[in-house]
């Protein structure tokens, strides 16, 4: 009987190639037939590198033979989303101002999982400059949702989240900026992480569109094969000052030991679809099952001053990028546009206020940190919606704004601490709902003990769309 690859966990590739059971030639031919299969239903990929994946999946055979693969990677098929660099591939960044523009390098991630044995397969979609919570943009258009390919998979790491769900590569990278791996995660059924700022370290990349905010990060079906990748790219990298000091990722899970969890059902009034709380609440109930302490209760430190001038930062990184492509005001959509247009307004002083609040938060979260050990929420607040929408106008018969789904994400990345995210039950119409669990600073990998002690007692890392 032939082995439905896409099915197995990415420890069970690995376990095939090292017996020789299957070659890495046969496992990305058959991701690439899966790509074949349903990217014209998807729309996940920009790009697909055929012969380059085949290249490198001969380069991992002759290492398996030798029985010298470089990490649990080795052999394993990746994609990237599209605002990374990977050299000699498009990096269009979904806009028209790149719609021609190859990257003649790798960035410092795409080396280290080179370096790991990983075959990268190809690039992802996502909304323009990764700055919506919906994946569309101008060039490519828009990605459906593996689970209803009319629905959206939402922002920014939309591709990334529609290529693993649907089984046309076992991983991804995607990119953190706002909640853009943790919320794609959650509408799709996959484990997303935010890792601490520059536990994967970063550097040779785009300049920054917000801040220091934004970090890469793994996408998996399984907890398992997020860890692995993890534990093959979270190293310590002089170009990178910040990702030094860190231990490595151990490749097994351990059992953690009681932990203090504060469960945040609603940030203050915003709304929440009745669903999703439903299904974040028993979530949160399975983990005091499990022996740990849960606590219903409010985030015990305020975001409101940050997520007040979170579009500041934003901004102020368009107008950056306005004055370094000269033809960006004429070439991007008009959102964009007006987005750096108000970012040449801000003041220099203006701005450093802004960073302030980010520094004042960080050291609010880090002294919540002394009392919990995890802070629990949904990781969003709607469920998917039209995939040519750019935002559920309406949560819980509440009318709300373009961030009305994404209220519970972006104090993650203004913190810069770890945030996962994890499938919990699905809506009654079959739909994925997500829910985050955040740790301390650098502690990625008790999030990862945690999670993965959640997902034993689970079975959705077995569901699968049905497409």
């Amino acid at each position: 009987m032939s082995i439905e690859i896409h099915k197995l966990s990415v420890r069970e590739i690995g376990e095939r190639l090292r017996s020789r059971e299957l070659t890495a030639l046969q496992v990305v031919d058959h991701f690439l037939a899966r790509i074949a299969a349903l990217q014209l239903v998807l729309n996940a990929f920009i790009h697909v590198d055929a012969e380059g994946a085949r290249a490198a999946a001969r380069v991992s055979d002759g290492l398996l033979a030798k029985r010298a693969p470089r990490s649990w990677l080795e052999g394993i098929p990746v994609s990237i989303k599209d605002n990374i660099f990977v050299k000699d591939m498009p990096f269009v960044f979904g806009s028209p101002l790149f719609k021609d523009n190859i990257a003649d390098h790798d960035e410092l991630p795409i080396e280290l999982l080179r370096k790991a044995g990983a075959i990268i397969i190809g690039k992802t979609n996502l909304p323009e400059f990764a700055s919506r919570g919906s994946t569309y943009n101008p060039v490519f258009g828009a990605t459906g949702n593996p689970w209803n390919p009319a629905l959206t998979v939402g922002g920014s790491s939309g591709g990334s989240v529609a290529s693993v769900a649907a089984g046309m590569v076992p991983l991804s990278l995607g990119t953190d900026g706002g909640g853009s791996i943790r919320r794609p995660a959650g509408y799709t059924g996959l484990v997303g992480l935010k890792p601490t700022l520059s536990r994967i370290p970063r550097a040779d990349g785009f300049s920054s569109v917000l801040y220091d905010c934004e970090v890469v990060g793994p996408i998996g079906r399984t907890v398992d094969d997020v860890r692995l990748m993890l534990a093959a790219i979270a190293r310590p990298d002089r170009r990178d000052q910040r990702s030094r000091g860190f231990a490595p990722i151990d490749q097994t899970a351990a059992t953690p030991r009681k932990l203090k969890i504060l469960y945040v059902p609603k940030l203050g009034n915003n709304p929440v679809d009745p669903e999703i709380a439903r299904s974040c609440k028993a979530a949160a109930q399975q983990l005091a099952a499990l022996g740990h302490e849960v606590v219903e209760g409010a985030l015990p430190f305020d975001i409101q001053p940050v997520t007040d001038h979170w579009a500041k930062i934003g901004n102020v990184c368009m107008s950056l990028m306005a004055l370094d492509h000269p033809q960006f005001k004429d070439k991007v959509t008009p959102d964009y546009r007006d987005r750096a247009i108000a970012g040449d307004a801000i003041s220099g002083g203006e701005y450093q206020g802004v960073i302030e609040l980010l520094l004042q938060l960080r050291s609010a979260v880090g002294q919540a940190f002394e009392t919990w050990d995890i802070i629990m929420t949904p990781t969003s607040a709607a469920n998917p919606w039209p995939k040519d929408e750019p935002f559920p106008p309406v949560i819980d018969c509440e009318k709300v704004g373009p961030r009305g789904h994404a209220v519970f994400t972006s104090w993650v990345n203004a913190c810069s601490h770890p945030g996962i995210a994890l499938p919990a039950a699905p809506t009654a119409s079959g739909l994925p709902v997500g829910f985050q669990l955040v740790a301390d600073f650098g502690a990625d990998e008790l999030l990862l003990d945690l999670a993965a002690q959640f997902e034993r007692q689970h079975e959705w890392k077995d569901l699968w769309p049905a497409c």
